[in-house]
């Protein structure tokens, strides 16, 4: 869904653009047609123009950090959740960095079909890593795919975190923690209703039910100082919460399409203490 979100911005909504994933729509395979028919169909209703909103914007946000990093010499990008993420096959600086994908063992196999079946070779410098964040090592898997912990690195994790455990969440960012002095982490998290706008309310109304009956129930919520607690135990020092409407340059907002940003969830930017 993320990927159908991606892809659909580039078709659905009107210039000025935020991000472009000119790959994910070759990645959705059969089910392009069905999966942007809706965003062209309904695309100005809140819940797919949120959608698309939150996907492109979280990864505009997030590439250009990671591209940060990546430009100061950081030499591992470590992608948590990767699903169908496009970076190592998209991206200029893609062929600067050792990149491991880290997801369950079907969606990465189903990622690989999808690539096959698109005509999209697989990089040299991709790693897939196979993990259930409830249940394996985050550190021992990577390691066993060529990962250097002793080496900094930079992290994205985005739309997983609402999806797990509290003890998972917790217990990623504990071996995030234990990575070399410098490593960098972007992650995306889920506001509590108390600190939602009324959009986001509205959107939490028309797809929370939704999310469970499709068997991915929305688990864990964080508060700015809650997830600042965790980072600092791990031996994080936070660079800033990024709200949605902060992602972007303000002159991305100025639209003449259904796009809006609203306050749902965050992306928290911290590095590993020196």
């Amino acid at each position: 869904m993320a990927a159908a979100a991606r892809a659909a911005h580039l078709v659905v909504d009107r210039p000025p653009l935020i991000f472009s994933d000119t790959l994910a729509e070759a990645l959705l395979g059969d089910q392009a047609e069905e999966l942007l028919g809706y965003h062209r169909a309904y695309g100005d209703q809140l819940v797919l123009a949120a959608a698309r909103a939150q996907a492109v914007c979280r990864s505009r946000c997030t590439e250009e950090r990671v591209g940060r990093a990546v430009r100061s010499g950081v030499r591992q990008y470590v992608i948590l959740g990767a699903g169908l993420d496009t970076f190592a096959h998209r991206s200029e600086l893609a062929g600067r960095v050792r990149v491991f994908e880290v997801d369950h063992r079907a969606t990465q196999e189903d990622k690989k079909d999808r690539l096959a079946a698109a005509g999209i070779p697989v990089p040299g410098n991709v790693a897939y890593v196979p993990l259930d964040f409830e249940r394996e090592d985050l550190t021992s898997s990577l390691c066993a795919h060529g990962f250097d912990p002793g080496r900094p690195s930079v992290v994205a994790w985005l739309g997983t975190s609402m999806y797990l455990t509290a003890e998972a969440v917790a217990g990623t960012l504990d071996a995030l923690g234990a990575f070399a002095p410098g490593t960098q982490l972007v992650m995306d998290y889920l506001l509590p209703e108390g600190l939602r706008d009324a959009t986001a309310r509205q959107y939490v109304d028309a797809v929370a039910s939704f999310a469970t009956e499709r068997g991915e129930p929305w688990r864990t919520f964080l508060t700015p100082d809650d997830l600042d607690a965790r980072l600092t135990a791990c031996g994080f020092e936070t660079v800033a919460h990024i709200r949605q409407h902060e992602m972007v340059d303000a002159a991305l907002w100025d639209r003449q399409d259904a796009l809006v940003p609203l306050d749902l969830s965050r992306i928290a930017h911290a590095r590993i203490r020196s």
